[in-house]
């Protein structure tokens, strides 16, 4: 049987069902619009309007749609920074999680492990105890080492890391009572940090100006810090540049702002139990984290980090236990000589150096300790012959001040009697010779100020309606109040340090009456002071003048003061309460009457009060110890491993028209 061979055949059949199909399969379309092609519909390419668009109301949009998704640039130019280029890498990732359940617990395990580069804390020589304020322990840790060499604006960005926000899941974390960290003078505890070894940033943070403040919770502490916090800060500043100038440039200076805000937030604390601590403390930590990596840019202005830093520095002291971690206050100092601040400055750099000064004076008043900054260095006018008119008020502030620093300097350095009474009068003599100079000094001081700085009225205990045992003594200006108190508080110093007194009765009894005078007179002028901006120094004044009095009355009505005071300002009275208490001598059922009588938060059992736990003494004499190392030039300085020296005139910029 033959094959058939040849092309084979389709039947006619087949042939006409696959033309038909052909005929049927839709044709693609090529010019539909973007509308129906993002919807995936047929387009009838209708124009201006295809038929999809039209039922549906949509905007028929037309066009060609490019998509660059493999694009390189070969060497693309670069412009060197300058110090206006500003760029900041912010991390929000635990403000975020913190508004899930749970969501901050994430973070722990990775903030464990980093904590393993946390410098090295160095235990202080002293056990200081509160001079100030008595207040829940903020928990801080110390930020790990991150020493950068000054090595150019390149090295420089390449060096930088992030510094994310950990205030508010560390006060979560650690609490807001207790802390046993001890922190030394010249390192920086204010967060811990992640590191992000992948990520670089720029030289500063952006300058985020604003009109005015438009968030309720930041206009309220700003408040509060403007009428309770910056009106002591600006007690001796007649341009007032905490409370009413400052306050404007930090609208565009965040670093300022949240240390602003930090401190009226710690004060709503210390008056109102309502308000916790955790505001306070991520304002805090936010400030510190901004001027430590500021203070890593050559090219800051350090005007600007001087000033955040003693503003935060205000903040420790409103809590508790601030010598024992003082995190800014050698900083502050170092960078008020970075800026070349003293005596004869004017506009911010004079506020911030009085602030500074008067602060430290205090505290040494407290401790016995010696002034680190010398007044002879301080480049002060003490001549006394030139204008006394009205409006000069601080000028003469400025001097009390100068001699109460060189007569807490003269009650530092005090010995005892040696055994060999040839050497013994010798010293004591020279030391009388000290001390008339101090003491005359005094006398040029209050004979030689304005009109306006004494008292416009005086009344005798038993013409007053308010029934004080204290004479009244009207003073006006604040400048003026607080000057009184230096003058005071030296006259009592000076008496309790005539060299004579161990070698003359004459001399004791005069020095007892000197002593008893001047401390009615000063307990007056706080006992009828309305004025909350001196309570600073009001608190420690009348610790002083209290010491001296004999009389119950007036040692209850003291007390009755100081409770007053801490009512209406919030600041810590336990240091003040204690050191009058042991200084007269009260005991047993004495003592136990006292926190019931003035509201003192101790403890009393029903027979005496509990022991109080033992503590090291705090050296006296010695010069101020917080200062020791207050100076960028010395191998060991404050924020060791955060500051480079700056690569321009460290006066700065912003503050100049003040």
């Amino acid at each position: 049987m033959a094959s058939k061979t040849g092309p084979s055949t389709v039947p006619a059949d087949v042939a006409a069902a696959a033309a038909a199909a052909a005929a049927a399969k839709p044709k693609r379309v090529r010019t539909g619009c973007l509308t129906c092609r993002e919807r995936h519909l047929k387009c009838d390419e209708g124009v201006p309007d295809c038929q999809n668009c039209k039922k549906s109301n949509r905007e028929c949009k037309r066009g060609v749609r490019l998509n660059f998704i493999d694009t390189t640039i070969r060497n693309p130019p670069i412009t060197p920074p300058t110090e206006d280029w500003d760029v900041i890498f912010q991390d929000e990732s635990r403000e975020i999680a913190s508004e899930y359940r749970g969501g901050l617990s994430r973070y722990a395990a990775i903030e464990i492990e980093a904590e393993g580069d946390v410098v090295p804390k160095e235990e202080s020589t002293f056990d200081f105890a509160d001079p100030m304020i008595q207040a829940p322990v903020l928990a801080h840790q110390q930020l790990p080492s991150q020493q950068i060499q000054p090595g150019g604006v390149e090295a420089y960005a390449a060096s930088m890391q992030p510094m994310p926000d950990q205030g508010r899941d560390q006060h979560q974390r650690h609490g807001s009572t207790n802390s046993d960290s001890t922190f030394s003078s010249h390192t920086i505890g204010a967060t811990s940090v992640s590191s992000y070894n992948n990520t670089k940033q720029t030289l500063t943070p952006p300058s985020e100006t604003r009109e005015v403040l438009t968030d309720p919770e930041e206009l309220l502490f700003m408040q509060v810090f403007v009428e309770e916090v910056g009106i002591w800060m600006d007690s001796m500043d007649p341009y007032k540049h905490f409370s009413r100038l400052l306050p404007f440039d930090s609208l565009s200076e965040p670093m300022l702002l949240n240390a602003f805000l930090a401190c009226g937030a710690r004060h709503l604390v210390l008056v109102n139990p309502a308000y916790q601590e955790d505001k306070a403390l991520h304002y805090y930590d936010s400030a510190t984290r901004l001027l430590l990596r500021q203070l890593q840019n050559p090219y800051r202005d350090t005007v600007i980090c001087a000033t955040t830093a003693v503003i935060l520095n205000v903040y420790e002291i409103m809590c508790e236990k601030p010598l024992q971690r003082m995190n800014h206050i050698a900083g502050a100092r170092a960078l008020i000589k970075e800026c070349g601040w003293n005596a004869t400055s004017v506009g911010v750099g004079a506020a911030c150096f009085w602030l500074n000064v008067g602060m430290e004076l205090l505290s040494c008043l407290h401790f016995n300790w010696q002034v680190a900054w010398n007044p002879n260095d301080w480049g002060l006018d003490m001549d006394f012959s030139g204008p006394t008119g009205p409006g000069r008020e601080e000028i003469w502030t400025y001097r009390i001040l100068w001699i109460l620093g060189k007569v807490a300097n003269f009650r530092a350095l005090m010995t005892p009697r040696s055994s060999d009474p040839p050497q013994d009068h010798m010293r004591i003599q020279n030391r009388y010779e000290e001390w008339k100079i101090l003491k005359d000094w005094c006398d040029a001081w209050d004979n030689s100020v304005p009109r306006t700085m004494q008292p416009l009225g005086r009344s005798h205990p038993f013409q007053q309606t308010s029934k004080s045992l204290f004479p009244e003594v009207w003073l006006i200006k604040r400048a003026t109040v607080i000057a009184r108190m230096f003058y005071h508080t030296a006259l009592i110093c000076l008496a309790q340090t005539n060299p004579m007194i161990s070698v003359s009765q004459q001399e004791v009894q005069d020095m007892q009456e000197m002593q008893m005078q001047n401390a009615q007179t000063l307990c007056g002028i706080i006992a009828h002071v309305k004025d909350r901006g001196v309570a600073s120094v009001a608190l420690r004044s009348i610790h002083h003048a209290g010491e001296c009095l004999i009389s119950r009355p007036e040692q209850e009505e003291v007390l009755t003061i100081v409770n007053k005071i801490h009512k209406e300002t919030g600041w810590g009275i336990n240091f003040v309460i204690e050191g009058l208490i042991k200084k007269w001598g009260w005991s047993g059922q004495d003592s136990l009457q006292q926190p019931l009588n003035y509201g003192f938060q101790q403890q009393a059992s029903t027979t005496s009060l509990p022991p109080a736990p033992p503590s090291k003494s705090i050296p006296s004499g010695i010069p101020n110890p917080m200062y020791a190392r207050a100076d960028f030039g010395q191998p060991i300085h404050p924020y060791q491993n955060y500051y480079v020296a700056p690569q321009h005139h460290p006066g700065g910029q912003n503050f100049n028209h003040f």
